[in-house]
């Protein structure tokens, strides 16, 4: 059988767009800035469930997988810094050593500021706080490739308010799995 072209497109179109609507995650995009990034609901452990739900096959090593993702996904930085503090390092070896067993796992570190300074400066200093995490994870193994970097400066702060307690918790990078 011998389709037209315009019914060839059709049916590539199609095919795209079921593709496309397959790989959505269902995650939010409230940017969840509560430590866990992706957990919960509308999460990846969600998303993992629904899949399982939709009658599709995962194994359980997948399953103990997703599991093994490091709890702490935040780590926060001083005022107006991008450096690492000391207190924060057992927390990226944890995900540096999770990104070098499991190399088909990809990372966005998703870099923070407090709302002090002008929205481009913030912009800035969440992507190198960002880019001072992909370069511990580099140092300690971890492909490049595995990495994404996001700022969202002062956009998605994790508590409202303005006060240092509430800067202190928005100064931070994220990953998110």
């Amino acid at each position: 059988m011998q389709f037209k072209p315009y019914a060839q497109g059709l049916t590539v179109a199609i095919s795209l767009a079921v593709l496309a609507g397959c790989s959505s995650t269902g995650g939010t995009q409230d940017g969840s800035m509560d430590g866990t990034s992706g957990t919960g609901a509308g999460g990846s452990d969600s998303a993992s469930s629904q899949g399982m739900e939709s009658g599709q096959g995962t194994s359980g090593s997948e399953m103990g997988d997703r599991n093994a993702i490091p709890e702490e996904r935040t780590i926060y930085f001083a005022f107006d810094r991008d450096t690492i503090r000391p207190e924060f390092e057992s927390v990226l070896e944890a995900h540096a050593q999770y990104l070098k067993n499991h190399p088909n796992t990809d990372v966005v570190l998703e870099g923070h500021a407090d709302e002090r300074g002008t929205r481009e400066y913030n912009l800035g200093l969440g992507e190198r706080r960002a880019q001072a995490v992909e370069q511990y994870l580099s140092v300690e193994g971890v492909s490049s490739s595995q990495v994404e970097i996001v700022s969202y400066g002062e956009e998605r702060p994790a508590v409202r308010g303005h006060d240092e307690e509430s800067y202190a918790q928005n100064r931070r990078v994220v990953f998110s799995y």
